[in-house]
C-alpha cells in the first residue's frame, strides 16, 4: 500500500506523541520480531520502533525488512525511529485523509 504525502502527514502527526514499542537491536530483525510487530500493527495500526545504537544492520534495511514481512507502509524513518502504519482488519480505528 503506498501511501500519498497527505496520507504520510497525517499519520506523522498522530505518532508524534506516540513512544517507541519494539527495539531493534545488535541481533537485527527475525521472525519472531516480524510476527510480533505484525500482531501490534493488527492492534493499533501505528507504531514506532527504536533503533538501539548496537544495531549493525542499517536503519532503512531494518525498516524495509519490518514493512516487507508485515505487509505495513512506512511512514516515516527520523533519526533511529521508524513509524509504520498498517490498516487493521478488526480494529480499524484510524480514517486516512
Amino acid at each position: 500500500m503506498n501511501l500519498t504525502g497527505k496520507q504520510k502527514r497525517f499519520l506523522r502527526s498522530k505518532a508524534h506523541h506516540l513512544t517507541p514499542i519494539f527495539q531493534v537491536g545488535k541481533d537485527g530483525v527475525n521472525d519472531n520480531m516480524i510476527k510480533q510487530v505484525g500482531e501490534a500493527l493488527e492492534k493499533r495500526e501505528l507504531i514506532k520502533i527504536s533503533i538501539l545504537q548496537n544495531c549493525l544492520e542499517d536503519k532503512d534495511d531494518v525498516a524495509n525488512a519490518l514493512a516487507e514481512g508485515t505487509g505495513a507502509s512506512i511512514v516515516q524513518i527520523i533519526g533511529n525511529t521508524i513509524v509504520l502504519y498498517k490498516e487493521s482488519i478488526e480494529n480499524k480505528v484510524i480514517e486516512l485523509p
